[in-house]
């Protein structure tokens, strides 16, 4: 009789396990998801040297020319995050869930939400975090070495700006915008920004790693 119930309870328990871990990982999507909703509406100061314009010209300089402020919306950042936190197959259900709120629940976007935000310039940055999501869980599920990472910042980072720039040309084409306008979007939108995309998302998926390591210590 005890070895008869033996399998059976084992079975069971492995169901009950299951069932936790399905659970665990759909919360801990959600609150990516969550992140992800609250990096587009958070705008973070980032201060640092810089060397100003007037410097070889001679002029009457203080100590604030030589500091840059950059305002930094970490939403790339986030996603980086996302992508190494929860690998590529959670990590682009929290995608989904983000893309569909926003298109069909709340306007949890920049710019608001809704069907019609598939034609605005930006919305091709939010579909390249698809494919950034994929290649980032892709690369580090070899391992967390410090040179997967780098690879997985620089080609998750560069996907979804290429992404962004090449549908915010077509839209734009739609539009018959001007080639003065596409260039200055561009510059705006993926000029230097991408620089601080590249750092904050790199420490992003150190934060990340540690995480994981920090979250299976308490399953």
């Amino acid at each position: 009789m005890t070895n008869t119930a033996a399998p059976k309870i084992r079975i069971i328990k492995k169901q009950i396990e299951g069932i936790r871990l399905s659970f665990g990982s759909m919360l801990l999507i959600l609150c990516c998801t969550f992140l992800i909703i609250l990096s587009t509406f958070l705008q973070i100061n980032i201060n640092h040297f810089t060397i100003p314009f007037g410097l070889s010209d001679n002029q009457h300089l203080t100590i604030a020319d030589y500091i840059h402020t950059y305002k930094l919306i970490p939403q790339i950042p986030v996603i980086m995050f996302t992508g190494a936190f929860l690998g590529r197959k959670y990590g682009i259900v929290s995608i989904l869930i983000y893309i569909l709120l926003g298109l069909f629940v709340i306007p949890v976007f920049a710019l608001g939400g809704g069907p019609k935000y598939i034609f605005e310039y930006s919305f091709g940055y939010i579909l390249a975090y698809i494919p950034a999501v994929f290649f980032t869980g892709s690369i580090l599920k070899s391992g967390y070495t410090n040179r997967n990472i780098l690879h997985a910042v620089l080609v998750g980072v560069l996907t979804i700006h290429l992404i962004g720039v090449l549908y915010m040309l077509f839209i734009a084409g739609l539009h018959h915008e001007g080639t003065e306008f596409m260039i200055g979007w561009i510059v705006a939108q993926s000029g230097i920004k991408i620089i601080y995309d590249f750092i904050f998302s790199f420490a992003a998926v150190f934060i990340a790693k540690y995480a994981k390591i920090i979250l299976w210590f308490f399953m």
